[in-house]
């Protein structure tokens, strides 16, 4: 079905100019900046023939109007900030980016929702939202993706532990189909038993089965008070040991990431600032929120007790503002700082049962010594969702797609030997697909391919990801 893509040429070019009536916004094959070729991690690249900045949901059904009767493959793209590939136009075709679609429609105080265009930007909504004591708990650490991006990931973050992650916040969606029909799925209603959730199958489905152009968030009140306890340990086994006994205890944090030396060392030296401690190998970094001064205190307290029985060496209070940004910006900065340590790298962001990151972390380090190769991580230990990256440094090409491979293989193999899948929030894309069909056949992946098929006839909406 793939090689009987329509060849796009001048023509398709100056219809789609005609369907939009702003040339300045369609561009075409060299006019088109390489970026769009590639997303944040590289590694897969190719450009699109058309590239269209939507201003609207009546621009992207025509377009798709115009690519389902033509057969054109589609691909959306929103900050591309992503890490598997999701959205690279493998085929070429039109990449619809749907960054200026960026306006916040309506804060609904009453019904507690938000209401949005897909393009407005992570760190747009926590600041428009929290300045009127709203809060919108979704924490991914890349705040300069797009809602519309986080939507088609279900995008995770830090704050899954005690709020959950996008699925839970998505209350209503516009999409555009394939064949460009318009549909309105969820709204602002709390429940919704009417048949299939086809919100659901939107959220998570990376841009395969339809073009997000309109979003309804749920929106809790703000928090009143937020403190951070950083926590160090002699080795990882230890801080990862202490986390299963830190949700027990019911005093539950907003957030538990665990941090290690090198790759602290390495945040320091990309963003020239000092992390409070480093002087041991491992670090929880937790988070506690509510709307009384002493619940936060008497939790945090509980959890800094409880880690010191276990064997922390301290616990320290990040409560000064110079220090919460020292910590935090430190944790954000860590995809950055490793990307800029080595000349290319690749990401396994599993997720297995909490009980097990210690051990999965272990067996990563038994494969750096192994394969001869760096493997840092960090990772959200309250949750299970690890990040862990491999580095080329000064391998040659050949070695270093040998030793990927090789690495890749073992750790998913792991994962699921630990009850984890192959990815914990960033999604498949085209990088990890074959990773997942280790994971998933028979039933499972039929009812996927199935879904593809009725949403999608003509595979013309970002083909070759996922799972077809």
């Amino acid at each position: 079905m793939h090689n009987k893509y329509k060849e796009i040429d001048i023509n398709d070019f100056e219809n789609i100019k005609k369907l939009i009536g702003d040339a300045e916004r369609v561009l075409f094959k060299d006019e088109i900046n390489p970026d769009y070729s590639h997303d944040e991690l590289g590694g897969i690249d190719k450009m699109p023939d058309i590239l269209v900045k939507a201003h609207s949901a009546k621009e992207i059904s025509d377009i798709m109007k115009y690519a389902y009767e033509n057969h054109i493959p589609v691909t959306a793209r929103g900050s591309g900030t992503g890490l598997v590939g999701a959205c690279v136009p493998l085929f070429g075709g039109i990449v619809i980016e749907t960054t200026g679609m960026n306006k916040i429609l309506e804060l609904d105080e009453e019904n507690l929702t938000l209401t949005l265009e897909p393009g407005v930007l992570l760190m747009e909504i926590s600041k428009y939202v929290e300045e009127k004591d709203f809060f919108y708990p979704p924490d991914p650490g890349e705040k300069s993706a797009t809602i519309g991006g986080n939507i088609s990931t279900n995008a995770g973050g830090m704050r899954a532990v005690k709020y959950g992650v996008t699925r839970d916040y998505v209350r209503g969606l516009e999409v555009v189909l394939p064949n460009g029909e318009i549909i309105e799925v969820g709204g602002k209603v709390v429940k919704n038993s009417s048949g299939y959730s086809i919100k659901d199958l939107i959220i998570g489905s990376e841009g395969t089965l339809g073009i997000i152009t309109k979003v309804i968030l749920k929106l809790i009140p703000l928090p009143k008070h937020t403190i951070s306890l950083l926590v160090p340990f002699e080795d990882l086994n230890t801080a990862i040991d202490a986390v299963p006994s830190i949700i027990k205890s019911k005093a539950i944090p907003t957030a538990i990431e665990f941090l290690q030396r090198e790759v602290i060392f390495a945040a320091e030296e990309y963003l020239g600032k000092i992390f409070p401690d480093k002087s041991s190998d491992s670090y929880l970094l937790l988070t506690f929120d509510g709307n009384s001064k002493e619940q936060v205190e008497k939790d945090y307290e509980k959890v800094a007790d409880l880690c010191l029985e276990i064997g922390a060496l301290d616990a320290y209070l990040v409560d000064t503002e110079e220090r919460k940004e020292a910590v935090w910006s430190a944790r954000g900065a860590f995809l950055e700082a490793i990307h800029g340590s080595t000349d290319e790298m690749d990401e396994c962001d599993v997720v297995v049962p909490r009980n097990n990151v210690a051990e999965f972390i272990k067996y990563t380090k038994i494969l750096a010594k192994e394969f001869d190769i760096r493997i840092p991580s960090f990772g959200h230990a309250g949750d299970g969702n690890l990040h862990v990256y491999i580095c080329k440094d000064s391998m040659d090409v050949e070695l270093w797609n040998k030793k990927r491979a090789d690495v890749f293989e073992k750790m998913y193999d792991k994962s699921l030997e630990l009850g984890g899948l192959v990815s914990g929030e960033h999604g498949i894309g085209f990088a990890k697909k074959e990773y997942m069909f280790n994971q998933y056949n028979g039933g499972h992946l039929n009812l996927m391919v199935g879904i593809k098929e009725i949403f999608d006839p003509k595979n013309i909406l970002n083909p070759g990801k996922v799972c077809k």
